[in-house]
């Protein structure tokens, strides 16, 4: 059975191993890394899922930004989602994604989330679209239709993905 707990209850060395597993040692140069920059994750919103006491999913939501000529506007940025390789398809990521979907909603997080993703798989299970996010630039390569998007506030506008200052929440 998956226990989803809050992120800062595993081991940051647990978290990064997955990640590394999940993605490569050299996930950090990918245009998201960037993106984030040094910000810290949104604690309310990063989730680890357990089983029978070993770390076997993640996911991390950050305070990041669209830079416009109108100013910053904040965004939320979610990921990465990280699965074990044998428990990915068992829906690991599917209940870590309505894990911090349910937290935004809950701490008023929820209104302007965005990813770099599958536009099927985000769209068809949790509502995200390329939409509004045509007119966005990234500091490194992206494929214009994963830049996704979801929630009321996400601006329709020009504007550069950056880091932002943390979020309490």
């Amino acid at each position: 059975m998956i226990e989803i707990i809050p992120l800062h209850d595993v081991s940051a060395d647990a978290v990064e191993a997955l990640l590394d597993e999940a993605f490569g040692a050299d996930r950090h140069r990918r245009t998201a890394y960037v993106i984030r920059g040094s910000a810290t994750a949104i604690a309310s919103l990063s989730f680890a899922a357990i089983e029978e006491g070993t770390l076997v999913g993640s996911i991390q939501c950050w305070p990041i930004a669209l830079v416009t000529a109108a100013g910053q506007l904040p965004l939320v940025m979610v990921g990465p989602v990280a699965v074990a390789p044998g428990h990915q398809g068992s829906g690991v990521g599917r209940t870590l994604m309505r894990s911090a979907l349910a937290a935004a909603e809950s701490t008023g997080l929820g209104d302007a989330m965005m990813l770099i993703g599958d536009p099927d798989y985000y769209g068809r299970f949790f509502d995200f679209s390329a939409e509004r996010t045509t007119a966005w630039d990234a500091p490194g390569p992206v494929e214009r239709h994963r830049l996704l998007a979801r929630g009321p506030m996400v601006p329709d506008m020009p504007g550069l993905l950056a880091p932002r200052a943390r979020i309490d929440a």
